[in-house]
């Protein structure tokens, strides 16, 4: 029985060997036969990440998203605890309206300086009419220091109008603040995607700066490869490429370049040989078009590893297996 069961353990394992193998050697076999206008690398989907996080700091009231839930731009997410804020903006409110009172007290304050000035400027000009035909010249020096009285008082009233009003202006800007504020405490989706990391909870007292959840934007996703120096020269920004994912061998991704690095990575410091040159490797990201992401957004995986597939120069014949296809699966 011992026997039989060692032999069927070891008739397993060589199967499996066997398709493993295979497999490795179609895969090898599939890499030889690159064009040499094609060049690859190997890569994982990735998608940028944006964190919504607290403004400022304060008490969670509620979260309203789970980790894996997709959102729409403008969705709210989270609540800050913003009583505090709220009573500041009463408080803001009640002294706007003091500061519009007294704007009005100081108008008419200023009207009526301004009544006594004309009052005193009219005395003025009769007694300077009549003097010498009965009216003193001391009656007239009065009327004139009246005047001067009068303007000193209409001066003092207009500067405290200045000043009511600014009063008004700091109070409406501190309703202002405090609507910002209020407003902040109210997180709200950047953008479209899926809760990639919830990391606050309700009851959980937040500094400024915190994070709250981290969204992925599934209309933004990329796979990064590393490509030889030999292959950089031939592509630009915007040039055809194509992804093939290990989850999904028969399923062929468009896509194109659109970030090379300037900057080589994973070489010597110093740069002799013809042999050591060709260990230079630039970060290259290419990324699937957006309209394609749109129609299967609920399906976007991130992390998945695959192969990256650039065409270099000029040309656009893709060798049959590197084909579009995304296949009846992403439909």
């Amino acid at each position: 029985m011992k026997k039989k069961n060692t032999f069927i353990r070891l008739t397993i394992i060589l199967a499996l060997a066997a398709i493993l193998g295979g497999g490795y050697f179609f895969w090898q076999a599939q890499q030889s036969s690159l064009p040499e206008f094609i060049a690859s690398g190997n890569g994982r989907i990735e998608a940028e990440e944006t964190h919504v996080a607290a403004k400022y700091a304060g008490r969670v009231i509620d979260v309203l998203f789970d980790e894996g839930d997709m959102v729409k731009q403008g969705d709210i997410i989270a609540h800050i605890d913003a009583e505090d804020l709220e009573a500041q903006h009463d408080g803001a409110i009640a002294n706007l309206s003091s500061a519009k009172n007294a704007v009005a007290e100081a108008q008419a304050g200023v009207i009526h300086r301004e009544a006594e000035m004309e009052l005193a400027q009219a005395e003025e000009q009769r007694a300077k009419a009549l003097v010498g035909t009965g009216v003193s010249k001391e009656l007239y020096d009065q009327r004139k220091a009246s005047v001067k009285t009068a303007e000193a008082a209409l001066n003092v009233a207009r500067a405290q109008l200045a000043s009511a009003e600014n009063q008004v202006e700091t109070a409406q800007s501190e309703i202002d603040r405090l609507n910002v504020l209020i407003k902040d405490a109210t997180l709200k989706a950047p953008m479209s995607g899926r809760v990639q990391y919830r990391l606050a909870e309700p009851g959980e007292v937040l500094s400024a700066g915190s994070r709250v959840v981290t969204i992925l934007d599934l209309e933004n996703v990329y796979m990064t490869i590393f490509l030889p120096a030999k292959d950089i020269g031939k592509i630009i920004v915007g040039s055809e490429a194509r992804i093939v994912l290990d989850a999904l061998p028969d399923v062929v991704i468009p896509a194109k370049v659109s970030f090379i690095s300037s900057e080589a990575q994973f070489t010597p410091r110093e740069v002799e040989t013809r042999e050591e040159r060709e260990k230079l490797m630039f970060r290259v990201k290419i990324r699937i078009p957006k309209s394609l992401l749109s129609k299967h957004i609920e399906k976007v995986r991130t992390g998945l590893p695959g192969i990256g597939y650039v065409m270099l120069g000029d040309k656009n014949d893709w060798p049959e297996y590197l084909k579009v296809n995304i296949g009846q699966s992403q439909e």
